[in-house]
């Protein structure tokens, strides 16, 4: 047996598919490391969704090559989508590289790392991007207090600009009695929040119930003890039902936050991209969420630079976030990825022009997240304490707590927080405060994308979601 290390790249996503191979290799009799100089064999699980994505997995297989030529790992198993996207280009032309294991081949990694350390033959397996999504027990890599629960695999929208359906495969969902089993574990684990993922949430349940199926699961869920929130991303805003919109606001453990990748804000783009959606649509589905659920807290991401985008397209995405008024928002260039349609397109944007638009929505966006952020002074929130903010160093806090030492600082998430990509709330306390604990607080400040707050006296562990 070998001693293996792993390193996911990308998103959510391809995170719990790390943690099913980590699952694999344990029941398989490998021991697992996180140092580099224990590990006889390193997976890196790779993202090959946009450039940027692939320029970091290739920097990170060339990085571990150098550690392989300086005797510190022996073997490099590259797996996820650039494995499976690139098989041919990285069998040929990157000679570190041991074996290939593409999204479909997750099952066969403990066989590949045992038949790897044997000799030195390359390797390769790839499997069915189009077979039902597999059960293998994971290890969880995120937090001892909050994990993801993807719902389902593959993807049927085919936009023009994105590869996934043929890197992934079509949509499959995961069947709901084990997403269930799963969430019991991960709650008697102690996971208190568990955050839904897949390439789109909203239509769980299509291909083996033969209906949308996600209100259904949230309520199950809702159910399991020991859970405290539960937080949707990816929800398409053409798929959100009105069951969906209404299980989130009345039940206690959904978290009033929905992830909802819109893309742009003009018809001719979105009828470009194959979005099956338009401006109207998305404005007067923004207007019903927040009559419905006051208090939501809306992410979504833009796509700037798409091929043909003019300046008027560009000042339509401009409008849309000044008129929305988005709590988080993410914007990425445009990636030209060979295989899909948007590549062959004409009137291709330069580089220089994308960043250049990319940099103004999000200088738009930074107004309006700051002037919600101020906004939340004098509100009270529940959050759940992630640690000591000495211990975690999870965000730039300089400023917000300028003459301390970070000693008796914590660092918190509300509901309004996804972990890794929303905001942080920092709370001053003198008495302990454990990981993984709810309270209440009161907001006092706000710095950039973060909160300030104070403890809210003998209000400890509440179980609603106070504003």
């Amino acid at each position: 047996m070998a001693i293996v290390g792993l390193m996911s790249l990308g998103c959510p996503k391809n995170l719990v598919d790390g943690e099913v191979m980590l699952g694999c290799m344990l029941a398989g009799g490998h021991a697992l490391s996180n140092r580099i100089d224990e590990a006889e064999i390193l997976i890196v699980n790779t993202c090959g969704f946009i450039e940027s994505a692939k320029a970091e997995a290739i920097e990170t297989i060339l990085e571990f090559g150098r550690e392989k030529e300086n005797g510190r790992i022996k073997k490099i198993i590259v797996a996820g989508c650039l494995a499976q996207r690139y098989k041919t280009e990285i069998m040929s032309e990157m000679p570190e590289v041991d074996a290939v294991v593409g999204v479909g081949g997750f099952e066969s990694i403990v066989d590949i790392v045992l038949s790897t350390l044997e000799d030195s033959a390359k390797r390769e397996v790839y499997g069915d991007i189009h077979a039902a999504v597999s059960e293998t027990r994971r290890i969880i890599t995120t937090s001892n207090i909050w994990a993801y629960l993807k719902i389902a695999e593959g993807c049927d929208k085919f936009c023009t600009y994105c590869i996934i359906p043929k890197i992934r495969g079509r949509f499959r969902s995961v069947p709901l009695e084990r997403l269930l089993t799963e969430s019991v574990n991960l709650a008697a684990d102690g996971v208190k929040e568990l955050i839904l993922v897949a390439q789109e949430t909203t239509l769980y349940g299509v291909d083996l119930y033969g209906r949308k199926m996600l209100p259904e699961l949230l309520r199950k869920l809702c159910a399991v003890e020991g859970l405290k929130w539960i937080r949707l991303l990816y929800c398409y805003p053409e798929e959100i039902t009105d069951d969906l919109i209404e299980v989130m606001r009345s039940e206690e453990k959904i978290c009033h936050y929905l992830d909802m990748p819109i893309q742009h804000g003009d018809d001719g783009i979105l009828k470009r991209m194959g979005r099956r959606t338009n401006r109207r649509a998305i404005t007067d589905l923004i207007a019903r969420l927040r009559r419905e659920i006051p208090d939501i807290c809306l992410r979504t991401t833009l796509i700037t630079g798409f091929p043909g985008e003019t300046r008027a397209e560009h000042k339509e995405n401009m409008r849309l976030i000044a008129e929305m008024q988005f709590d988080r928002l993410g914007v990425f260039a445009y990636s030209a990825e060979e295989d899909t349609p948007a590549a062959t397109m004409p009137g291709q944007i330069s580089t220089r022009t994308k960043k250049r638009r990319n940099a103004r929505l999000m200088e738009k966006q930074q107004q309006v997240a700051f002037q919600i952020a101020q906004r939340m002074a004098g509100k009270r929130l529940l959050v759940m304490v992630e640690g000591k903010a000495a211990d975690l160093a999870a965000a730039e806090i300089s400023g917000a707590f300028a003459d301390d030492e970070n000693e008796n600082i914590y660092v918190a998430r509300t509901y309004r927080d996804a972990p890794g990509i929303d905001g942080y709330l920092f709370i001053k306390s003198s008495r302990e405060l454990r990981s993984g604990d709810f309270h209440e607080v009161v907001v006092t400040a706000s710095h950039h994308y973060d909160l300030i707050g104070e403890m809210v006296p003998d209000r400890v562990n509440p179980e609603r979601i106070i504003i």
